[in-house]
């Protein structure tokens, strides 16, 4: 069988371009309206597109109106009102008990029929240590850490049960299989879990799995635990030496690299001209808060203070901190200062840049042009498939949709019917084994 894109909805707010609330082309329902977020994934699901993805922040950033509502419950909802697309959800590793979690996660498992997968985050947000009761932000080696024993406490949670512990036997009165819901009894540094989980194992057997983190450590733990893998560039180069990277760890830890799929995030800007989308892109920009735009810019550089720098002169490297000494998202620091170092932007370039997509790869062109660069990714090694970050919601979901998809369908590198039930199948994901 030819090897198939795959396609993610990233939904954020009105759009993923910071200023897409004001723009007249957007939703006037709020995010969090639930109408809002099942008339997407359903749309979604008419375009056939794998999944739907809600990030998560769990502090109150301040400025723009990228706020929304808890990405499992929302998904709770969704699950009802859809029949065949993916359900991603966004939980943290570092601020949630893993009980509670796994737990949440089998009963979304059961409530969509087996579409669920659970993007795995590191929180690095300093303000969010502070809502959980931490002084001080918990550095990066170990968040991570954390993470490690989290998996291992996840995993032996939801094989604690077998996939046929349920007898349901009327007649002789047995519900359960004996020996076949075992405890966990787990006691490590972070975490001690007796077991086992009080919901059967779910209809993927696990929520298929998705990490996001691109620093050393962030891909070690995707090789070792990830089934996809949601990842920002600004510039295709990086991309593909990020794809290469990945796929050899993954082999190295005696995965099959198929069974890691890699889908980067595009925020394309699709119009019937180049012109005019670079019009629109314009007018998008023209709406920003410079304000807004070095708040975030400060967040992601743990706080650092760039206000004093002028708007107009070509950034360097040293304007911004060691991203190895940064404690906050290591990855994204990174890139930020690898595009500036490459394309000397200014801060205003930079902001402009980040307005868009938050560091990932944003394009203005027409549908041609944007099936042609998702093909090019497809075929040289850069990615499986795209994390779709629409810049305004719905407008350009729609676009995608209808322009778009029809010449990826026709260049034969997209499906035009969904071939299985779960995330898993559509993924071309395998149904992992029961570790007892």
């Amino acid at each position: 069988m030819q090897r198939q894109l795959h396609l993610n909805l990233f939904i954020s707010s009105r759009g993923h371009h910071e200023a897409s609330w004001r723009h007249p082309d957007a939703s006037d329902l709020p995010s969090t309206d639930i109408r809002y977020l099942q008339g997407l994934s359903q749309r979604a699901e008419e375009g056939l597109f794998d999944s739907i993805f809600l990030a998560d922040q769990l502090a109150f950033q301040g400025g723009g109106a990228q706020v929304g509502l808890e990405p499992i419950t929302a998904l709770a909802a969704v699950a009802v009102s859809t029949r065949k697309i993916g359900l991603i959800a966004t939980a943290s590793t570092t601020y949630t008990e893993p009980f509670n979690l796994v737990r949440q996660f089998a009963s979304l498992d059961h409530i969509s029929n087996g579409r669920v997968g659970w993007n795995i985050v590191t929180s690095w947000s300093e303000p969010a240590s502070r809502n959980y009761g931490y002084e001080t932000q918990i550095s990066h080696e170990e968040r991570y850490q954390r993470a490690d024993e989290f998996m291992e406490v996840a995993i032996g949670l939801w094989d604690s049960w077998s996939d046929n512990a349920i007898a349901d036997d009327r007649e002789s009165g047995q519900f359960l299989h004996d020996g076949r819901v075992r405890p966990i009894k787990h006691k490590g540094e972070y975490y001690s879990v007796a077991g086992p989980l009080n919901i059967p194992r779910g209809p993927q057997g696990r929520p298929v799995l998705v990490q996001a983190g691109s620093s050393a450590t962030g891909r070690r733990f995707a090789a070792q635990y990830a089934e996809a893998v949601f990842t920002a560039h600004m510039q295709k180069e990086t991309a593909k030496t990020f794809y290469g990277d990945l796929k050899t760890l993954v082999r190295a830890t005696g995965r099959s690299q198929d069974q890691c799929l890699i889908l980067p995030g595009l925020s394309p800007v699709i119009a019937s001209t180049e012109t005019e989308a670079k019009r629109y892109s314009e007018d998008l920009n023209d709406l920003t808060d410079t304000k807004v735009g070095l708040s975030r810019l400060s967040a992601r550089f743990g706080g650092t203070d760039f206000s004093h720098l002028p708007f107009d002169r070509p950034l360097t490297a040293g304007d911004f901190p060691d991203p190895t000494e940064v404690e906050s998202a290591r990855s994204r620091t990174e890139i930020i200062i690898g595009v500036v170092k490459t394309e000397s932007l200014t801060l205003r370039q930079l902001l402009s840049r980040m307005a868009g997509a938050r560091g990932h790869y944003v394009v203005a062109g027409t549908p041609e042009q944007i099936a042609d660069l998702i093909e090019d990714w497809f075929i040289d090694g850069v990615a499986d498939g795209v994390n779709l970050m629409p810049p305004v919601l719905p407008k350009m979901l729609d676009t995608f949709i209808d322009q778009v998809i029809p010449l990826l369908q026709k260049k034969g590198i997209f499906r035009t019917e969904y071939q299985g039930d779960t995330l898993r199948e559509n993924y071309g994901l395998e149904r992992p084994a029961n570790i007892f």
